[in-house]
């Protein structure tokens, strides 16, 4: 009995101090490889390439209605959320698509701090630059870090799109490590509801039915507590296999509905 009870102390240290590996699952690139992906896929970094803070497309918009500014979730990179520029771009919306510390090619770590610090500084940059209506979506993670922007009051938001979104980190975790008392060990606690609770705008929620990641009640916790004008769309389908094809016309219904 002991030598379990032992063992299970062990476990729990070791998840408690890897916990950050378990939740960031970071593609990291070179340069130069970094530099061949943007040219094949239209793309180049943003504000420039000894400063990048995101990606752009390269194609220009004349009747710019808005910017979208990108959180995306916990794996990958920047480079791999073409489809947000796709479906929003022939809205006549610029988007751009932030890239996190120690993702893709930018140095750094992720942290919960470490990505809402990074993050309103983006925007304050977008903001400052195009001087148009700002949007921020929030893909999985990504809403965590949307909503610290927001709450930092540092820069004015006109809508929030919200992906996946959860109500608090340490209940994701209590989810699926109730085992391990995934709700007091998490150290990124991202708490959604309460960094939310003093936001006024328009937010839309999508919510997937068969969310194996973050479960649909945890979506749900979250879109009830939202104050502001509010309006959710559910899919039949689970964390990653939402219909995110650009001719899907949920994108414009959801940008429809923040942008009025």
């Amino acid at each position: 009995m002991m030598t379990l009870l032992i063992g299970y102390l062990l476990l729990l240290a070791l998840v408690f101090l890897a916990q950050r590996k378990l939740m960031y699952f970071p593609a990291r690139y070179n340069p130069s490889e970094h530099s061949a992906m943007l040219k094949m896929s239209n793309m180049q970094a943003w504000p420039n390439e000894n400063n990048i803070r995101g990606l752009i497309s390269r194609t220009p918009i004349t009747d710019l209605k808005g910017v979208i500014l990108v959180f995306h979730g916990n794996a990958g990179s920047a480079i791999h959320r073409q489809y947000f520029i796709e479906a929003f771009e022939k809205l006549d919306y610029r988007v751009i698509i932030a890239e996190y510390p120690g993702y893709g090619v930018r140095p750094g770590s992720p942290s919960e701090k470490r990505l809402i610090k990074d993050g309103i500084e983006t925007a304050r940059l977008v903001q400052q630059t195009f001087q148009s209506p700002l949007f921020l979506l929030g893909e999985s993670l990504g809403g965590g870090i949307v909503s610290g922007i927001v709450d930092s009051g540092e820069v004015t938001v006109k809508g929030l799109l919200l992906i996946t979104p959860f109500d608090k980190m340490s209940e994701v975790a209590q989810h699926h490590y109730w085992y391990l008392f995934g709700k007091w060990i998490t150290l990124d606690k991202y708490d959604n509801i309460d960094r939310l609770s003093r936001y006024a705008g328009n937010t839309a929620v999508i919510l997937a039915e068969q969310d194996e990641v973050i479960p649909k009640d945890n979506t749900l916790a979250l879109f009830n507590a939202i104050s502001g004008n509010k309006k959710l769309w559910r899919f039949q389908a689970g964390h990653n296999s939402l219909p995110m094809q650009p001719y899907q016309s949920w994108w414009k219904e959801t940008m429809m509905f923040l942008d009025d």
